[in-house]
């Protein structure tokens, strides 16, 4: 069988034909739609109608939608070979949403062992380091991997902080499996209740787990309830900009002085840290904190 692979402007995908995808559950469609020229921050003066924060939220209300956001090629060549399986090798009535990126970056070599996770949608990237007093856990999909692996460093050299980071390709897919096992548990009142498997997966990490995306915090936010311990979002709220890729991650307070702060934030409020320490670092970082939201902005 033809094996289709429509490449669009994701901001275009689900916004301008939403309607026609939404029919191709019902035309039991499969194939792969790639939405380029992703998220809010990665083009260079395009304006807002290109920049797209949004379309994995619109992704989420489609049944049939298999929707993902890799950070790197690899997690991409696991996607596509798992849904060439699921739709041509198994037959199931599904179709994949992926979204690329307008932004070169040096990709990493693949861990072992991480293709289970990739499908599923989150697995661990890299261990905490040895050192450090506190623990904390970071979330990442496409390009805010950057701002959090350049946090993770931060965190550790600046303020003793050992940070463990993941990979999330696909919150949808968490969030599906989550509600199911909560319904599973709901009609099954005398067995043993099941465990959802973001709660199984964030439970071997340690500390406060703070998400960053691309992506309004809407699409994060998806597994926030089923989250094993205190839980903060990152994302992109607000209207898109014409600027540079730095001056846009400040705006939306993705960039990675935001992701340190944002980490220190949940310590403090666990209890781990003092207040204080985030100020200094709010000061350190000459984060304007009285500034508006984007979202208003």
């Amino acid at each position: 069988p033809m094996i289709p692979f429509y490449t669009f402007y994701s901001m275009f995908g689900f916004q301008r034909v939403g309607d026609a995808l939404w029919g191709a559950s019902d035309s039991r469609a499969r194939g792969f739609l790639l939405g380029a020229t992703a998220g809010r921050t990665t083009l260079h003066g395009e304006g807002l109608q290109h920049q797209d924060g949004h379309s994995h939220v619109l992704a989420s209300v489609i049944p049939a939608c298999e929707a993902y956001d890799p950070a790197f090629a690899y997690e991409m060549a696991s996607i596509v070979e798992s849904g060439i399986d699921r739709m041509y090798g198994k037959g199931e009535d599904v179709y994949f949403y992926l979204t690329l990126y307008n932004e070169p970056w040096i990709q990493p070599e693949k861990p072992e062992g991480v293709d289970e996770g990739i499908i599923n949608g989150l697995y661990r990237f890299a261990d905490r380091p040895a050192e450090g007093e506190h623990k904390a856990t970071i979330l990442f999909s496409g390009p805010a991997h950057r701002a959090a692996r350049e946090a993770q460093q931060l965190l550790l050299s600046d303020f003793g902080v050992s940070v463990e980071l993941w990979s999330a390709t696909s919150y949808k897919r968490l969030r599906e499996e989550a509600i199911a096992v909560e319904r599973w548990n709901r009609l099954h009142p005398t067995e043993e209740p099941r465990i959802p498997l973001v709660t199984t997966l964030l439970s071997e990490s340690e500390g406060p787990i703070v998400a960053v995306t691309d992506y309004m915090r809407m699409v994060p936010d998806q597994i926030a309830a089923f989250s094993p311990r205190s839980f903060l979002s990152l994302g992109t709220d607000g209207y898109g900009r014409s600027d540079t890729r730095e001056a846009l991650r400040t705006f939306f307070e993705v960039d990675t002085p935001n992701v340190v702060v944002a980490v220190l934030t949940a310590l403090a409020r666990d209890g781990e840290i003092d207040p204080s320490v985030v100020q200094k670092a709010i000061e350190h970082y000459d984060i304007d904190n009285d500034a508006a939201p984007p979202w208003t902005r």
